[in-house]
């Protein structure tokens, strides 16, 4: 989701509120179990939860020991214990167990499960058939919109795309309309929304009639979003499988950015130790060149460096006034600074190592043809031998369904010999992810009459439908089949350019894939922002020139169901856990 901030307003939202509601709530839920208490957390809400409420802060309020939530006897002495989790049938066999063990040695104590972000019935029926649901009390923690910078918020449900794209399950449609519901109280009304795809409509749906149901909340009030988007994955995987190549991205492929917060280990640290580093707006380094084309940030870090050291000479001709008030204004700053530009270089140092070390360029020039639809016999070719030199299985599914969504499908053949490759090279426990990928449209063969001719004149009667509203019914069916080559000449998606992409001066959205590619989903918003609405899309696309932009004065907020790259997708959809 994309919410661009209204031109006219001074400032992004506040979004700490968001933080405080939260911690406010599960202080409230831990007092509910009066008294010291154990707290037992599954893994995946832990980083999120030092986010929202410390240990520090959870100790204030009587949680004595904390322990993971994980499958073996639990080791507490405590008398009450409250479990924090997601709502799972394994964590709820989990919780019953501990309790049935409890009764078998004939001892009595309160637990007390808190579901993050909503309880399902069918976990309150788990407990039941274990026996354990009179011994249990159950509450919902409706933590859903975790800030993890000035204009991201993260739901931290990467369950989301597997559990909705791959099987279908609308369980989590209520948890994403609540969170809707919950921005909307605080920081709307929102004037215009947006949509395309089928998850996008129902969850504007069942927000809509939370609104209806709390009418009155927000009227007359002055909205501090004015427009927010609501975009389905599928309609634009071909953003998320492409490689990153701005330095943020960079970061999350090499490192995995978690929770908004980064390992750095000591490759990186120079050290024998690991840092966890939290990357927002607040480290000005990162924040400087997160979104700069890779080639760009070692030049901006030296330069950085000698302004750095040039700072710190300055002590040298300074009488012992100077010399105080620079130790007491500046020298924390410079060293703070100092620390983070370290950093920064390290992990500049070990992402060049590793991208060298998988031939990056050559694996660039490859999606760059894909995105083209060049040398598509050298590309499947160059996929294969990535297959046969065992580089890696996720990378390898990557390009692979890169191939198949740009060229609408592989002609059988291809797909055959690619998924018989992969499987001896890598292991016949990867067939289910086949089934996996094919089921998501990720990887699938060309039906018979496939063809890219017959494809794109169907595509183009939908694009050019001139009925209202049709254009997102258009969009959301070339998700199901892809057709990417007909959509990207009808949003002009592949510039074209005299020369070489200057990257230092980017001219449009395309730098962020070096030149080569504007991703789909935002020159959507671009065309919906410009014309102020669908209108006109229902006709062949006249994009403005790249340096026309029409952004000026627009700021954007993101609100994603959780974080993702092409690794992630891949994993999403793989039956084999690394």
């Amino acid at each position: 989701m994309a919410f661009p901030h209204r031109p006219d307003a001074p400032e992004l939202p506040d979004f700490s509120m968001l933080k405080r509601l939260a911690r406010d709530q599960l202080i409230y839920l831990l007092e509910q179990l009066p008294g010291k208490k154990d707290l037992f957390i599954e893994a995946d809400l832990m980083s999120p939860l030092d986010r929202i409420a410390n240990v520090s802060i959870l100790k204030q309020h009587e949680v004595d020991k904390l322990y993971k939530v994980e499958n073996k006897p639990a080791l507490s002495s405590s008398e009450q214990l409250c479990f924090l989790v997601r709502p799972r049938i394994k964590n709820m066999r989990y919780i019953a167990s501990l309790v049935n063990a409890d009764k078998m040695a004939g001892r009595t104590r309160k637990y007390k499960v808190i579901f993050s972000p909503q309880k399902f019935y069918a976990c309150e029926m788990v407990l039941e058939e274990e026996g354990v649901y009179g011994d249990v009390s159950c509450d919902e923690w409706a933590f859903s919109l975790l800030p993890l910078d000035v204009d991201l918020l993260s739901m931290e449900l990467p369950e989301f795309f597997r559990d909705y794209f791959l099987e279908g399950d609308q369980r989590w449609i209520n948890t994403l309309a609540q969170a809707l519901h919950l921005l909307s109280t605080l920081y709307g009304p929102f004037p215009n929304c947006y949509g395309i795809g089928r998850c996008a409509k129902m969850s504007y749906e069942l927000w809509k009639r939370l609104e209806e149901e709390e009418d009155g909340e927000t009227k007359g009030r002055r909205p501090e979003i004015g427009h927010i988007f609501l975009l389905d994955r599928d309609v634009d995987f071909v953003t998320a499988l492409c490689s990153q190549v701005v330095y943020e991205g960079l970061v999350d492929d090499t490192f995995r950015i978690k929770c908004g917060s980064v390992d750095f280990g000591p490759e990186v640290t120079s050290s024998d130790k690991s840092l966890k580093v939290l990357l927002n707006a607040e480290d000005k380094v990162f924040n400087e060149i997160r979104n700069e084309h890779f080639s760009n940030v070692f030049g901006f870090l030296s330069q950085k460096a000698r302004n750095l050291q040039a700072q710190y000479d300055r002590r040298r001709g300074m009488d012992i006034k100077q010399m105080k008030n620079f130790v007491s204004q500046e020298l924390k700053g410079l060293k703070q600074e100092h620390r983070l530009l370290s950093l920064h270089i390290g992990a500049c140092e070990s992402i060049m190592k590793k991208k060298t070390k998988q031939d990056f360029q050559e694996l660039i020039k490859t999606e760059h043809a894909l995105l083209e639809g060049f040398n598509i016999r050298e590309s499947t070719s160059y996929i294969e031998e990535h297959i046969d030199r065992q580089v890696s299985p996720i990378e390898s599914l990557r390009l692979m369904c890169l191939l198949s969504i740009t060229e609408n499908g592989l002609i059988p053949k291809d797909y055959r010999s690619l998924k018989t490759q992969y499987l001896q090279s890598y292991g016949p426990e990867h067939l289910l992810t086949f089934f996996n990928l094919r089921r998501a449209g990720l990887l699938t063969e060309q039906a018979p009459g496939d063809t890219l001719t017959a494809v794109e004149s169907k595509v183009s009667k939908l694009v050019t439908d001139k009925a209202a509203g049709k254009i997102t019914d258009a969009f959301s069916s070339l998700a199901k089949r892809s057709n990417f080559r007909a959509i990207s000449k009808k949003l002009n998606l592949i510039p074209r350019v005299d020369g070489e992409y200057d990257l230092k001066v980017p001219r449009d959205m395309a730098y962020v894939f070096s030149g080569a590619y504007v991703p789909l989903s935002c020159r959507i918003i671009e065309q919906v922002l410009e014309r102020r609405g669908w209108q006109g899309l229902d006709e062949v696309v006249r994009l403005l020139n790249c340096s026309e932009l029409a952004f000026t004065g627009y700021r954007f907020i993101f609100l994603t169901t959780a974080v993702t790259n092409s690794a992630r997708l891949m994993e999403a959809m793989s039956e084999v856990k690394a």
